[in-house]
């Protein structure tokens, strides 16, 4: 198979434009248009629907679509390597975890990583599906389970527990539980049970809707647990990982709390040498290691 054609066609795909994939590849629409038309010859098959407002991939062309797509970002990959030098750390990176700690912990941290690496360009990809490492989906990624995926390095970052957490605010209109039979008395705002999420933290929301909670919030993240429990609406079960950046929450029941949660850290063996997960690798261990120490601190208080 013809590899120019193939970028080309990947171009179309991409864009569903022939004249946005011209713009992009430097050719005119008729050009790119006849690279298609050769290559849907050679394959004996449709690789688009054409109409008004552009183009549509066929089944076909999405099965074609998909081996492109994988060959492009290991070629990306591949040349981001090559341009890594001894010294500087540039070039993309994607990274991917899950939606509450991506927006809760690991953006928030993320200006200190760009003041010591302004040229890297991070593209982070939030969402509960667990995306395939050594198929180059993503670089790096940081999830609540060790990956089970072979060749890839993996380093536990920490554990988290999922807990219970209020506004003063909220406690101070509404009370605080003082055991587990008053939770019934409060709004439990939790994540949807129906949604992907660490099975410790869905035990938990299970062990406390046993006591007949009369008023509940599901939201499908943490982050938007976290925003119904700063706006005082009730008592969230959330990582506690978030009590570095919120400390004015109030830890509810503290004897109440799910089982622990590991976190690690993983990435493809071939990118073992790349200057640009090495940073990233050693910057989040860093935060780790600070986040624990002030933990431990607001332990021993």
């Amino acid at each position: 198979m013809d590899w120019d054609k193939l970028r080309i066609f990947h171009a179309v795909a991409d864009a569903g434009s022939l004249t946005h994939a011209g713009d992009v590849l430097h050719l005119s629409q008729s050009a790119v248009s006849r690279q298609v038309r050769a290559l849907e010859e050679s394959l004996d098959t449709t690789l688009f629907h054409r109409h008004a407002r552009g183009l549509i991939l066929t089944e076909q062309g999405e099965l074609l679509f998909e081996a492109t797509k994988s060959m492009n970002n290991r070629l990306e990959a591949a040349a981001a390597r090559i341009r890594d030098s001894e010294e500087e750390v540039f070039g993309v990176l994607r990274v991917t975890t899950t939606t509450g700690f991506g927006t809760l912990w690991l953006a928030p941290r993320l200006p200190k990583l760009y003041a010591k690496y302004p040229d890297l360009k991070i593209e982070l990809m939030l969402e509960e599906r667990v995306l395939d490492l050594p198929m180059r989906e993503a670089d790096v990624a940081i999830r609540m389970k060790e990956p089970s995926q072979a060749d890839l390095i993996r380093r536990r970052l920490m554990n988290i527990r999922m807990r219970l957490y209020a506004t003063p605010e909220y406690l101070s209109m509404n009370g605080t539980p003082q055991r587990m039979s008053e939770i019934s008395a409060h709004r439990l705002i939790a994540q949807n049970p129906n949604t992907p999420q660490v099975a410790a933290g869905a035990d938990l929301v299970q062990r406390l809707m046993e006591y007949e909670i009369r008023s509940t919030l599901t939201v499908n993240n943490y982050f938007g647990v976290l925003q119904a429990v700063l706006n005082h609406l009730g008592i969230g079960v959330l990582p506690d990982y978030l009590t570095a950046d919120f400390p004015h929450l109030v830890r509810v029941l503290p004897d109440v709390e799910s089982e622990e949660v590991p976190v690690f850290l993983a990435y493809p063996e071939e990118l073992r040498q790349s200057k640009r997960v090495a940073a990233f690798r050693d910057f989040v261990s860093e935060e780790i290691a600070s986040y624990r120490k002030r933990q431990l601190r607001e332990e021993a208080a």
